[in-house]
């Protein structure tokens, strides 16, 4: 079967592998994928399933990193161990990409303090990313104390880490359901960007006048995969603009996929509704 790809960019679609059942047998994953179109699977950290996914003609869109927030310990010994831990993982790896998401060992530390362990962490790291021709890419997901999620905090990294091994994964729904333009912010950083994951947010504005943004909502409980005002969808039912997204990567000269990331309530609950909404994510981004 031919494989799916964008529009615009000709992006190899995917989808980033979960903890479900029916992607637990990753040979069983490579054959579903194989069957829809998926010429992408984002992997976990074991590497020994890197060239299993490459044999099947299938390509890695990331690997996660094995060790997160030992790199931005206030503890010297720490952050140094969980450099050469990482390093020994890249090197055995075989991967391009290395996900992470910027969450500190301590948030309850200031973030600027944090900031400042991260820094000498990632320095640290690039070395062996830029021998290894990997690059890590940082997801903006705004968790506890998180030091790579705005424009602020992506600016300052690249400023005090300069090295293009480190980069970012452009995840669109994170910056919508912080109020921040998605599209201006991959025109800012589309150099940056290493991999793409497909998912969306729907902003309720009703619900963003009732509730607000800052504060979880006193009565009404929180929907899966969301907030108060705001959920995560597959791509095609949120707010993005998939096909200006699509066009800038395009422009900057990306040549990596986009993985579809499934985090949507209206596509949980079976197998099915999981295959269906990685299904329908596809299908929309092979509009764009």
């Amino acid at each position: 079967m031919t494989h799916l790809k964008t529009k615009t960019g000709k992006f190899p679609i995917g989808f980033r592998r979960g903890g479900w059942a029916w992607q637990s047998d990753l040979a069983i994953a490579i054959e579903w994928a194989s069957n829809h179109g998926f010429g992408v699977i984002d992997l976990g950290r074991n590497a020994s399933e890197v060239k299993p996914v490459i044999k099947a003609g299938l390509r890695v869109g990331s690997v996660d990193l094995l060790e997160w927030q030992g790199l931005i310990s206030a503890d010297k010994a720490k952050r140094a161990d969980a450099v050469a831990r990482n390093a020994e993982f890249i090197k055995v790896g075989g991967a391009q990409n290395y996900f992470a998401v910027m969450l500190p060992e301590d948030p309850t530390k200031p973030r600027s303090e944090n900031f400042t362990y991260m820094v000498d962490g990632l320095n640290a790291l690039a070395p062996t990313l830029e021998a290894a021709g990997g690059r890590l890419v940082i997801e903006g997901w705004p968790g506890p104390g998180a030091l790579c999620c705005t424009p602020e905090t992506y600016r300052a990294t690249f400023r005090e880490c300069p090295s293009m091994a480190i980069g970012i994964n452009y995840d669109p729904s994170h910056l919508l359901r912080m109020g921040i333009d998605p599209i201006r912010f991959l025109n800012e950083f589309a150099s940056r960007v290493g991999h793409v994951h497909g998912k969306d947010t729907e902003i309720v504005l009703d619900d963003v006048y009732e509730y607000g943004v800052e504060l979880p909502a006193a009565f009404k409980p929180n929907p899966a995969f969301g907030s108060a005002a705001w959920r995560y969808t597959i791509p095609g039912h949120g707010g993005s603009n998939w096909l200006a997204i699509c066009k800038i990567l395009a422009d900057q000269g990306y040549t990596g996929a986009i993985s579809i990331e499934l985090e949507d309530r209206d596509y949980h609950g079976s197998d099915e509704a999981q295959q269906r909404g990685l299904i329908e994510g596809a299908q929309f981004l092979a509009t764009c």
